[in-house]
């Protein structure tokens, strides 16, 4: 006999051996104990919802389509082999007639006999087993048609239905509990007469309230066009004063701009006189002598713009520096007696850079000038080709330096004689730094003689220089201020 499969599981079935010899009796039984379910008539809607929600199932119903899941129960052809992988039954003739217990109880008969004489026969017993396996598939069938259940089912899916059908159960009487529980308390909040006698008046009281605020409402809505007539007249003055406050803002905005424009020209002009005022004040600070010749010291060396005069044994000093610096100076000392109006008198300065000269114009006019004639040309620098202490062959450059200091002592007499005639409280006398011997001392400043004769005379000469170049800078200062 074919085995059939759990219809959950699809577990292949041994059918009971109760089932296998089932008689016509039996199967008779067993068709009409299966319980026929007959579609429950619904209950009539309580409700006003419960009809309208009634109604829309109506005609959702109308469109339903087949279910998603169909049932899936072996089949035996009518050559009675069976196939229980397939999902579909194949209809026999004896199946389209009517179906009843008369029917369903005469084709197993039939077909038992069928197996019966082939049996006796001496044939196959396919035929027997077959009519067998089409009997209880008949069975399951009408056990499947008459309940929720699609048989046949295995115990493990017996018992897990069985479990499912108790919950539903549990949940089922839940809610009859519910239910009934509900009713209860309907019934009991059934009102009284007493209850009904003061909703009524409780109701005739809130009707007459609600007709006086409907008075009320009336008035207010009287009351209200009123005031939206009140709030249009003055929508209207609003908008007239909008557009006042629009011209008076773009009138104070024109002016604002011009008024800014003329704070800012007012603030671009005193930026300008402030600029300006600064820049003359640092002009008037500026002391033009003083940048171009800047007179110091570096030790015991007199220095103009950086250029050392003067040279000591442990200090040597190139003698390309030294010519630069009598340059320097000789170019101070015309500036000056050009800028104070003075001719020095025998002598025409040639300034020239490290190459500067002196010319005697004049022999009588200066004491120093004795035994020269005029047009003696003084060269205010050496070659340096010969080393210091030689006298012998300085005494060009010492006739030079000897000029050079007639003609600082000249021009500073000339600023202590011009300043001693001023009147008081505009310029005090001023004087020489230091005094310049002139006659038979000729040539010495602060008693320090200014040439190189003699052996060993570098430190007497460097001081000299000093000297000189700190008198350079008392004319340069005298200068500045008559040029102020």
């Amino acid at each position: 006999m074919a085995s059939l499969h759990c219809q959950k599981c699809r577990t292949p079935l041994k059918i009971d051996s109760s089932l296998q010899g089932l008689n016509l009796a039996s199967f008779k039984i067993l068709a009409d104990a299966a319980p026929t379910l007959e579609p429950k008539a619904p209950d009539a809607p309580r409700s006003a919802a419960a009809k309208e929600r009634q109604q829309r199932y109506g005609q959702a119903s109308q469109y339903d389509g087949p279910p998603l899941h169909k049932r899936d129960v072996s089949n035996t052809s009518r050559s009675g082999k069976s196939n229980p992988d397939m999902s579909y039954i194949d209809v026999t003739d004896s199946l389209m007639a009517p179906e009843g217990p008369s029917e369903l109880i005469q084709t197993p008969t039939k077909k038992r006999g069928t197996a019966k004489s082939e049996v006796a026969n001496g044939e196959d017993g396919t035929e027997a087993l077959s009519q067998q396996m089409y009997t209880v598939t008949r069975l399951f069938e009408i056990l499947s048609a008459r309940s929720d259940i699609d048989h046949p089912v295995c115990s493990e899916c017996t018992d897990l239905l069985l479990d499912g059908l108790q919950k539903r159960q549990a949940s089922v009487l839940r809610e009859r509990d519910a239910y009934v529980e509900f009713l209860k308390q309907a019934q009991q909040d059934i009102p009284t007469n007493e209850e009904k006698v003061q909703t009524k008046q409780a109701l005739e009281d809130t009707q007459r309230r609600e007709q006086q605020a409907l008075e009320d409402l009336e008035a207010l809505e009287a009351e209200k066009a009123r005031m939206e007539d009140e709030i249009a007249a003055l929508d209207a003055e609003a908008e007239e004063l909008d557009e006042e406050e629009e011209r008076f803002w773009r009138e104070r905005n024109a002016f604002t701009a011009e008024l800014r424009s003329f704070q800012e020209e007012r603030d671009s002009l005193q930026n300008q006189l402030a600029q300006d005022t600064k820049l003359l004040e640092s002009l008037q600070r500026t002391n033009v002598y003083n940048d171009t010749f800047c007179i110091g010291h570096d030790g015991v060396f007199g220095t103009i713009n950086g250029l050392r005069l003067g040279r000591l044994a442990d200090h040597p000093v190139e003698w390309t520096e030294i010519n630069a610096a009598l340059g320097q100076a000789i170019l101070l000392l015309e500036v000056v007696s050009s800028k104070l109006g003075f001719n020095i008198k025998g002598y025409r300065l040639l300034p020239c850079g490290s190459t500067s000269r002196l010319i005697l114009i004049d022999p009588d006019a200066v004491a120093t000038g004795a035994g020269k004639q005029k047009g003696t040309v003084h060269e205010l620098y050496s070659s340096g080709s010969l080393p210091f202490g030689l006298s012998a062959f300085h005494g060009g450059f010492d006739n030079a330096m000897v000029a050079f200091l007639e003609c600082v002592r000249q021009v500073g007499e000339y600023v202590e004689h011009s300043t001693a005639k001023l009147p008081e409280g505009q310029h005090q006398a001023r004087k020489m730094p230091y005094e310049i011997q002139t006659g038979k001392d000729m040539g010495r400043i602060q008693g320090v003689k200014i040439s190189l004769s003699g052996v060993g005379r570098e430190d007497q000469w460097t001081k000299a220089c000093k000297f000189m170049l700190t008198c350079c800078k008392f004319l340069l200062a005298h200068a500045s201020r008559v040029a102020g």
